[in-house]
């Protein structure tokens, strides 16, 4: 018999294994975390056409009988915490923020994936909107980086660290904790990640792994606090677990066909 830390996680797929539900699920049994998730939808990259994204939702109806099933199977008591991943469209966002109402989680991490390259603009904003409207109030911890930053905080720009951690006090107004992710976005010689826990600055810093993005950095950061958190920690020391994990995975990331790498959750 065994009672493992449970999280729960509502994610997109892709299929080469680099980014959404796939990176989740492997950094949480990384950490030693059972996960249990549910599809949102489903991106595919074309990789006879530049690697463009291909997306195709989930049927809200879908999505909520996953929910009923996950939901079922493990107790508010083992099934405190959760993640929320991207979602993709408006109606995705209206079950999900319905289903997530129906339990009072100690531990909701959301990692806002604000646009989707596979959509139009206007249904990309009408996305954004939603989701900052139904699922950011109900986070205790939200993810961001650069881009999502300046558009949860208002901001023109976020062009250093300071910027950064301007726009985290922002977000912070609607949500207890924020780990705004800077990442490689911005200059200097280290990746610098910040918190704000609604009282004071903490800012993660380590050298840089080369200049170049790699695939699944934010999601991994985001689950590794998840897994961290379901286990019991407080949020800076899941944000330390999360920062020295994807750290090493970017050290140890995996090349392939595609135009990038991806980070190696098993490093």
């Amino acid at each position: 018999m065994s009672n493992p830390p449970i999280a729960f996680v509502i994610a997109g797929s892709e299929a080469t294994g680099g980014a959404g539900i796939q990176v989740d699920l492997k950094t949480f049994q990384q950490l030693g975390v059972y996960g249990v998730g549910a599809l949102s939808c489903i991106v595919a990259f074309d990789p006879n056409n530049g690697w463009g994204h291909r997306f195709h939702p989930v049927d809200p109806e879908l999505i909520a009988e996953q929910f009923e099933a996950a939901l079922a199977t493990h107790s508010v008591e083992n099934m405190k915490t959760a993640k929320v991943g991207m979602l993709g469209t408006p109606a995705t966002i209206e079950i999900v923020a319905e289903k997530l109402a129906e339990r009072s989680w100690e531990n909701l991490v959301l990692d806002p994936v604000l646009i989707c390259k596979g959509q139009e603009p206007g249904a990309a904003l009408d996305t954004d909107n939603a989701l900052k409207e139904k699922i950011l109030p109900l986070a205790t911890v939200v993810t961001p980086n650069v881009f999502e930053s300046q558009s949860l905080s208002g901001m023109e720009h976020i062009g250093t660290v300071e910027d950064l951690e301007e726009a985290a006090k922002r977000i912070g107004e609607k949500v207890p904790y924020v780990l705004a992710k800077g990442g490689v976005e911005l200059p200097g010689e280290d990746a610098v990640d910040v918190l704000w826990d609604g009282h004071e600055i903490t800012r993660f810093a380590v050298p840089k792994v080369g200049e170049q993005r790699v695939s699944g950095a934010g999601c991994t950061v985001a689950a590794a606090l998840t897994a961290e958190l379901a286990k019991g920690n407080d949020v800076a020391t899941a944000v330390h677990v999360a920062k020295d994990l994807v750290t090493r995975g970017i050290e140890h990331r995996v090349t392939a066909n595609t135009p990038f790498d991806t980070v190696w959750q098993g490093a």
